[in-house]
C-alpha cells in the first residue's frame, strides 16, 4: 500500500499491537531460536532437567532459521532438542497448520495415555509478520484475499506435559477433526506478484456460519457419546483461536446458540498480540495465569479454528498457576 489503507484495521480485527521477530541483530530471532527460549523458559519453571524429557514435537507452522532461511530437514524438533540437551528424547515436526500446537498436544496426551512415554515438550515459534508486511505492500483494499495476513505477530511458546498424578491439573478431553475439503480457503505460498511470502484467505467462505458451526456440532455429538451435554461440564474459561474480536465474538454466539447455554467467560490476547497462529490459545492461557485471571481448580476449554478445517476442542482443568 503506497498510502494509508481507508479501513480501520483495530475496528475490524480488534488488534492494536503485535509482536515482530528482529531477525535484523546480530543474532537474528526466527522461529528456531525464538522456540528454544521458550523451551528454555518452560523447562526452568518446570520440575524436569532436558534430559528427563522423553519427547520433543515442533509444530511451527513457520520454519525460518538462521534469520530468514526456510528449514524442513532436519526438523525442528531434532535441532531443538540438541539445543536443550535432551539428548534421549524422542523426536519430530507436525505441521497442522494454527492447529499445529493442539495437534502436538493431542499426540502426546495420547502417548502419555498408553504408556509409550512419561513427558514431553511440545512447542511452537511463529516468525509469520514477513506475510504482513507483503500484504502491506500488495494489497489495494480490504475484500483482498491477503487482507487477513495484516492481522499475524511473531510468538514462541512450550508446554510441558506430563501424566496427571490427581485431578488438580489434567487434560480431561482433546479431540480434532479435520474437513480437508476446505483446505484450499487458505495458503500459504510465494506471493503471485512478487514471490515474496504471502497467504491468501478466502475470508467469507472460510468464516461463513456452516463452517463455524463445526466445532459446536463436533463437541456436541463427541459428548453424547459419553452421555454429556455441554452445559454439564462446568468450564470456566474459553480460548477461540485469535483470529480477531469480531471472529472470537462470533465463534462464541454461535456456540451459545447451538448447544442452548450460556457460554463461558472468553479469554483473549488478540487486541495486544494480535493472530500468533499454533501458539495463540496457550499464549492466552499463558497471559491469563500471569494477570491472575484464572482461578485454582479452573476448567478451561480451547477451541482450535485452522485452515483445513481442523476444529475441535481441548478442556483441562489448571490448578498450578505459576507461570
Amino acid at each position: 500500500m503506497e498510502k494509508a489503507p481507508e479501513f480501520d484495521l483495530l475496528k475490524i480485527t480488534g488488534m492494536a499491537e503485535r509482536r515482530v521477530a528482529d531477525d535484523t541483530a546480530d543474532t537474528p530471532e526466527d522461529c528456531l531460536t525464538m522456540a528454544v527460549s521458550a523451551a528454555r523458559a518452560c523447562l526452568g519453571r518446570s520440575r524436569y532437567a532436558a534430559d528427563e524429557i522423553d519427547i520433543v514435537i515442533s509444530c511451527s507452522i513457520s520454519r525460518t532459521t538462521d534469520g530468514r532461511r526456510h528449514q524442513f530437514e532436519p526438523s525442528f524438533a531434532r535441532r531443538i532438542a540438541a539445543e536443550l540437551g535432551a539428548d534421549r528424547a524422542i523426536h519430530f515436526d507436525v505441521s497442522n497448520a494454527c492447529a499445529g500446537m493442539m495437534t502436538g498436544v493431542y499426540l502426546l496426551d495420547r502417548m502419555i495415555r498408553s504408556g509409550e512415554v512419561r513427558s514431553g515438550l511440545v512447542l511452537s515459534g511463529e516468525h509469520i509478520t514477513p506475510i504482513a508486511f507483503t500484504a502491506a505492500r500488495e494489497m489495494e483494499d480490504s475484500r483482498d484475499p491477503q487482507f487477513a495476513s495484516l492481522s499475524v505477530g511473531d510468538s514462541a511458546v512450550a508446554v510441558l506435559v506430563d501424566r496427571a498424578t490427581d485431578d488438580a491439573d489434567v487434560i480431561h478431553d482433546i479431540e480434532l477433526m479435520t474437513c480437508s475439503e476446505y483446505s484450499h480457503l487458505c495458503l500459504g505460498m510465494p506471493s503471485d506478484d512478487t514471490g515474496d511470502l504471502a497467504m491468501y484467505t478466502n475470508n467469507k467462505e472460510m468464516h461463513a456460519k456452516d463452517r463455524l458451526s463445526l466445532w459446536p456440532a463436533f463437541h456436541r455429538d463427541r459428548l453424547a457419546d459419553d452421555g454429556r451435554r455441554f452445559a454439564g461440564e462446568g468450564y470456566d474459561f474459553v480460548i477461540q483461536h485469535q483470529v480477531g474480536s469480531r471472529f472470537i465474538d462470533f465463534m462464541n454466539h454461535v456456540g451459545e446458540s447451538m448447544f442452548g447455554t450460556p457460554m463461558p467467560e472468553s479469554l483473549s490476547v488478540v487486541e495486544r498480540f494480535a493472530n500468533t497462529a499454533t501458539t495463540s490459545h496457550y499464549l492466552a492461557l499463558h497471559q491469563a495465569l500471569m494477570e491472575r485471571r484464572i482461578p485454582r481448580g479452573s476448567k478451561v476449554l480451547m477451541v482450535p479454528a485452522a485452515s483445513g478445517v481442523v476444529t475441535g476442542f481441548l478442556s483441562a482443568t489448571v490448578s498450578s498457576l505459576e507461570v
